[in-house]
């Protein structure tokens, strides 16, 4: 009994091992494909990530010319020696959350070019003395979040070429740092953000001191900073010191900043985060710390609380070359201390509501002003006076409205070269730039203004050379709106409009512009003369109008031209001339987004489309419009071999539509034989079946109708003996097509047809269309018997004009009515006999005979 049921176990096991092979086997391939090769090759054979793939080592299909390899989110857990023997060209590894907890000695040996190492978020409790050995190129450590505590044990000392060292986010409780930072000359960034650093201790930097540090940067932010010891940062020199969320408050903030003294720095950036709020309230004497720093910039961030003790903010910073003020609730201007030497200053989401000019031009060394993103700044009425070095102003992104622009504000500022009033709500250009008359660049973008467009506001600014006006509700009505500006570079007027949707000569003066935006300005034409004195003109954006052609004779002057942007208008082709005048300077050509036709007429705009893959933006957007069964193809995809048509296929076209044009012809021409022919093979009853239901059928003009009812119908249908007579306007169907009515009332039901020459009759169509048709029933029927009446004053000249009547007549025998007694007897005679020929008599007719 164990016997077999180990049997069937065995048979069991057996079973489920062969239903994995199969599963296997049935792996489908693209499943397949991704087992055997995981990782995803980003730059073939230099780049790859392998990302979050579960792998536990290099995987084997990674091959050793690898510079980049990713290996984040992976389950390394422990590094031996040479572990990337395999990949020895790395210049990147990423080891970012790879559980790593064991990294022993050589385990980078062989990466003797690696660059850029990163180990963020591995729990790191174990690294040999010797880990890092063989990394000689190694300029980017990155250590965030890897669980260290000291610096002591960290073997970095050897790592010479070291350039960033990151230890955010750890245990670091001391900022002493270990002899062997002397050994890291070429260090520019230490960051200690977010460690647990609480005091700052003398002699902790003296590391710092022995070798320049001029463009160190040291971040301290993020830190718990509870003292810093005087003289810690005496002679020590740095680039920039990050100071931001590193104090409980204002008091520890103002002794900690007495311990810098003696220091040296480029930048020094305190104050808090958006996110934090230690600091509550703004202290008078806050910043005194900083009388004994040496410093070039000085950034405050997030600060709040001020209300009069901003009195204080500038006292020790007035040998700073650059102040930076970020997000602070400061509503009004601190006193600005005598003998400053600030030349810049910056102002951005501050909470002034007037332009504080009146205090800023005590600033006298101020070059550059920036007072940004204010939301409650509306108000500019002070001015800033005698401001000789002030070059910059910048005050976009406010909500400025003020109406004297803009001289005015200026008195006293002669070197003002720059001013930025873009994005705010409303100005009015008054034309008076006296005060700033050498100003280089002007920007007024997305602001409401009043003034540009009506009359030349910019008269006086010759020196300028770049302008925005770009989405200002600007109207151009004069040609003159931009007169005066003779040196300008740029200009750029997006969004607004001109007088009658047109472009006429507005930029006459401009002769040395290089860059003209006018795109989204609701343009439908352009004047010929209007780019005429743009010839140094290399940018020119056109785009988002509604424009219908590219007129050649317009754009030919544009022979610098490096780059035409022509995209979403209503231009259905580039014709060949239009494509001739593109100057061979042009590097960047955008038509996308536009109405093309993609047919055959406009071959060659297609072959060129192709040709010039290179010079055309954003081809993907080049779509067909029409005809309809090409719609949204690309233009590029169109099949220029449809439109090649073979010699044989012209040859075999050109007989077809002969023919066709012939037989057109003959059916025209013999229309009413035809008809009258098809009308006896539809079945309709012959003369003798319809039983000759009229003697004779008449045609003749309606100006005649008189004498053909005096002088015919009486006569002939009150005679001895009566005929019967066919009279279209009495004998006819009604509602009856005429063209049958005349055959088969007329011609079908009659046995002959009396035809009433007149002049009346020569010059009427329908008289002659009923003849055709007298002909064409005399040659079906297979008789003679057409009767012809000549009344005597026909006009024989007109009668020799119609060829077919006059041929008949002399071929045939016909009567003529004269006024003489003896013709009129014979001609009744004839006439009679004629009519009596054939003729089938009733019981009553023959009787009366």
């Amino acid at each position: 009994m164990p016997g077999l049921l180990k049997m069937s176990q065995i048979r069991a096991l057996s079973l489920w091992m062969l239903m994995v092979v199969l599963q296997l086997v049935l792996v489908p391939s693209q499943l397949a494909g991704c087992l055997l090769n995981p990782c995803l090759e980003v730059i073939p054979n230099k780049t790859f990530s392998c990302m979050g793939l579960n792998v536990s080592g290099v995987p084997a299909e990674i091959p050793h010319t690898t510079q980049n390899l990713d290996l984040s989110f992976n389950n390394l857990q422990s590094l031996g020696s040479n572990y990337f023997s395999s990949v020895p060209e790395l210049q990147l590894l990423d080891l970012t959350r790879c559980h790593l907890h064991t990294i022993e000695d050589n385990s980078f040996k062989d990466l003797q070019k690696l660059s850029t190492l990163i180990l963020t978020a591995n729990s790191l409790q174990y690294l040999g003395t010797a880990a890092f050995n063989g990394l000689t190129s190694l300029k980017k450590l990155v250590l965030v979040e890897t669980n260290i505590a000291s610096l002591t044990d960290l073997p970095i000392g050897h790592l010479h070429t070291l350039q960033e060292l990151n230890l955010g986010h750890n245990n670091i409780a001391s900022l002493k740092l270990p002899k062997y930072f002397t050994n890291l000359t070429s260090l520019r960034h230490l960051s200690f953000l977010s460690n647990k650093i609480t005091y700052i201790s003398k002699g902790d930097l003296d590391a710092l001191k022995e070798v320049n540090r001029l463009n160190l940067t040291l971040e301290l932010s993020l830190n718990n900073i509870k003292h810093i010891q005087p003289g810690s940062f005496a002679k020590i020199h740095l680039g920039e010191l990050g100071l931001r969320a590193s104090f409980g408050n204002f008091s520890v903030m103002h002794t900690s900043l007495q311990g810098l003294t003696g220091l040296q720095v480029n930048r020094l950036i305190a104050g808090e985060f958006s996110d934090s709020e230690k600091l509550v309230d703004f202290q008078r004497g806050l910043l005194s710390g900083l009388c004994q720093v040496q410093m070039q910039e000085f950034i405050l961030v997030c600060v709040r609380g001020f209300e009069d003790d901003t009195d204080t903010l500038f006292n020790c910073l007035g040998n700073v070359s650059s102040i930076r003020l970020v997000n602070l609730q400061l509503e009004k201007m601190s006193e600005v201390p005598m003998f400053s030497q600030v030349k810049q200053l910056e102002c951005k989401k501050c909470k002034f509501q007037e332009v504080p000019a009146t205090k800023l031009s005590l600033f006298k060394e101020l070059r550059v002003l920036r007072i940004t993103k204010n939301k409650n700044l509306s108000s500019f009425r002070q001015k800033f006076e005698s401001l000789r070095n002030l070059e910059v102003v910048d005050l976009s992104e406010n909500h400025l409205s003020f109406y004297s622009c803009c001289s005015p504000l200026f008195p006293g500022c002669p070197n003002l070269k720059y001013l930025n009033l873009s994005y705010n709500s409303i100005i009015r250009i008054t034309g008076d730039f006296t005060n700033v008359k050498n100003l280089l660049y002007l920007d007024l973008q997305h602001t409401n203004l009043f003034g540009p467009g009506s009359y030349p506001v910019f008269l006086s600014l010759q020196k300028l050379i770049y302008l925005d006006i770009s989405h200002t509700r600007t109207h151009v009505k004069s040609q003159c709106t931009f007169c005066g500006l003779n040196s300008l570079r740029v200009l750029k007027m997006a969004g607004n409009s001109f007088e009658n949707n047109q472009l006429a000569n507005n930029f006459k003066n401009l002769s040395h512009l290089h860059t003209l935006d006018i795109s989204s300005c609701k343009l439908v034409q352009v004047d010929k003369n209007t780019f005429d004195a743009l010839s140094e003109l290399k940018e020119l954006n056109i785009s988002n109008n509604k424009l219908l052609s590219f007129d050649p004779v317009v754009y030919k002057p544009l022979q610098a031209l490096t780059a035409l942007d022509l995209s979403n208008n209503q231009l259905s082709v580039l014709v060949d001339s239009a494509l001739g005048i593109l100057p061979d300077s042009l590097v960047l050509l955008d038509i996308s987004q536009n109405l093309f036709e993609c047919s055959c007429t406009n071959l060659n705009f297609l072959k060129w489309v192709k040709e010039k893959q290179d010079l055309l933006q954003n081809r993907e957007l080049m779509i067909c419009h029409t005809p309809v069964y090409v719609k949204n193809m690309s233009l590029s995809s169109f099949d220029l071999h449809s439109c090649q048509l073979k010699a044989s296929t012209v040859a075999f076209s050109v007989i077809a539509l002969l023919a066709a044009a012939v037989f057109l012809f003959l059916i025209y021409k013999y229309y009413f034989q035809l008809y009258y022919s098809l009308v006896l093979l539809s079945g309709c009853k012959h003369t003798a079946e319809r039983g000759d239901t009229y003697d004779a059928f008449v045609i003749h003009s309606s100006k005649d109708q008189e004498w053909v009812m005096k002088e015919l119908v009486e006569p002939l249908e009150g005679g001895t003996p009566p005929f019967q007579l066919c009279l279209y306007y009495r004998d006819f169907l009604p509602g009856v097509p005429i063209v049958t009515n005349i055959i088969q009332e007329g011609f079908l039901s009659s046995r002959n047809v009396i035809a009433v020459i007149s002049t009346d009759f020569l010059e009427s169509k329908w008289c002659s269309f009923e003849f055709d048709i007298a002909q064409s029933w005399q040659l079906v029927e297979g008789k003679a018997g057409i009767i012809m009446i000549v009344l005597g004053e026909v006009n024989k000249t007109l009668l020799r004009q119609r060829l077919g009547l006059s041929r008949y007549l002399r071929r045939n025998t016909y009567l003529e009515w004269t006024n003489k007694e003896i013709s009129r007897h014979i001609f009744w005679r004839q006439l009679t006999a004629v009519l009596l020929e054939g003729k089938k008599w009733n019981h009553e007719e023959a009787k009366l005979m």
